[in-house]
């Protein structure tokens, strides 16, 4: 363990990335999210319900307000039941559009939230918007009609912008955009917003994500090895989260973070 990373070690008795069925592309209630990190030894357990606005596509991947006034429901509900075994945090993962700024600092200030995750999901196309995060095939052949490294230019140019304006507590899967592209790599441009949006993040008293997801989607966790690095050298605070989008997938390969990031 180095000096550099004594004071910002993560700990991973909290899944602090965990989404249900009532975002559209997850399985499973609330409940069994709670009961599978109980199993799993758990302290505490963070939802973090997907919230877009002003988003042009035939995909919905969010809730609506309605949506979150049951999911605070049910939240509180659990939170009451499981109070002795687990502590549990209603939150949302803001996915910014530069177009519908204001709408989501507004809803954003309704609502009394345990964290709240800044991301950047989709982005603007002459054929309406692009889902960055996406397998399927009809967006990532929009991804590659206009260009992945014009497409990631503005994606951290977003995330800067986002993390700028909006009321956020972390940083979610920073490097995570086109991870569905097996050809995309980060060019010496890119890491050089990377490192401007690090330190846009250390300004504002963020912490950065380490999302375990991307250990089984690209066998290494999102951000890479090369951002952690560089985001420990700025000194931010690094938390975890498993983007859980299955009961079974909550706290997965917590372990195997926390030993990486106390190697580095």
């Amino acid at each position: 363990m180095s000096d550099s990373t004594a004071d910002i070690l993560l700990h991973t008795t909290i899944d602090r990335h965990v989404h249900t069925k009532l975002c559209h592309h997850a399985n499973g209630e609330m409940e069994d999210y709670v009961l599978a990190a109980i199993r799993q030894g758990l302290e505490g357990l963070i939802f973090l319900e997907h919230m877009e606005e002003g988003i042009n596509g035939n995909e919905k991947t969010w809730l609506t307000e309605e949506d979150f006034d049951s999911y605070f429901f049910e939240g509180k509900r659990l939170q009451e039941k499981y109070r002795d075994r687990l502590s549990i945090g209603l939150g949302v993962e803001c996915g910014y559009n530069p177009d519908s700024r204001q709408t989501l600092i507004s809803r954003l200030g309704r609502r009394d939230w345990d964290e709240i995750g800044i991301s950047c999901h989709f982005l603007k196309s002459a054929r309406g918007h692009i889902n960055l995060f996406s397998r399927k095939e009809h967006n990532l052949k929009k991804a590659k009609e206009s260009g992945p490294e014009h497409l990631l230019n503005t994606y951290f140019d977003t995330l800067l912008e986002a993390v700028a304006t909006l009321p956020g507590t972390k940083l979610c899967h920073l490097d995570g955009a086109l991870r569905f592209l097996p050809e995309i790599y980060l060019t010496d441009m890119h890491m050089e917003k990377i490192d401007q949006l690090l330190l846009a993040v250390k300004k504002r008293g963020l912490t950065l994500e380490i999302n375990t997801s991307g250990l089984v989607i690209r066998g290494e966790q999102f951000p890479n090895r090369a951002i952690l690095q560089m985001a420990i050298s700025h000194r931010i605070p690094l938390v975890v989260g498993s983007d859980a989008h299955n009961p079974e997938q909550v706290g997965q390969h917590f372990d195997q973070i926390k030993e990486l990031v106390e190697g580095l």
